[in-house]
């Protein structure tokens, strides 16, 4: 298993598909925690240090796909414009979808826990631990990405296309009744 952690204070990564507060079911799965990771292809370094932390679980699990590794070999960095060409905060970017049965520490920029869960939503910034691992379950041989830590360290646009409260209120001098009909 190799562990890295990704996202820095001036190249953060972005979270998308937030499910770090209660593990939910994905189409009848193990009940599990999950955060989409978004990260510019911008960000050379980042994504070398996933592509080397992928290599080197791949070695280290050469057993596990029968001593080789195998052609069709699927990994967890995946390409934002082809796998998510429809969402725009995944454009220009690669993505990471890691999950866990145990629930991440949540904590913010000054290590303090996290515990108001409204703070760490799809659309914030922050860094990442992962592991990766090998699996070969049904004919399905590769490397998973294991969500283990979590750092919020800013605010962003929520995704998902939900305002906030305070967005929807703030100028409360508007009337939209005539809109409405």
């Amino acid at each position: 298993m190799i562990k890295i952690t990704i996202g820095t204070k001036e190249t953060p990564v972005r979270f998308s598909y937030a499910n770090v507060h209660q593990p939910v079911s994905v189409n009848g799965s193990d009940l599990k925690y999950s955060l989409s990771i978004i990260i510019p292809k911008s960000d050379k370094k980042t994504i070398k240090k996933v592509k080397d932390a992928i290599q080197k679980a791949t070695q280290e699990n050469k057993d596990k796909f029968g001593g080789k590794v195998p052609s069709n070999l699927k990994t967890p960095l995946r390409d934002g414009d082809v796998d998510r060409e429809d969402d725009e905060a995944y454009a220009d970017s690669y993505f990471i979808n890691a999950n866990s049965k145990i629930k991440p520490g949540i904590v913010d920029a000054d290590l303090e826990p996290i515990m108001d869960q409204s703070e760490l939503y799809s659309g914030c910034y922050g860094r990442v631990s992962l592991t990766f691992y090998g699996f070969n379950v049904n004919g399905n041989r590769g490397i998973a990405a294991g969500l283990q830590n979590i750092m919020k360290t800013d605010d962003g646009d929520p995704l998902g296309g939900r305002s906030s409260a305070e967005a929807d209120f703030a100028d409360d001098s508007e009337d939209d009744d005539d809109i409405l009909g």
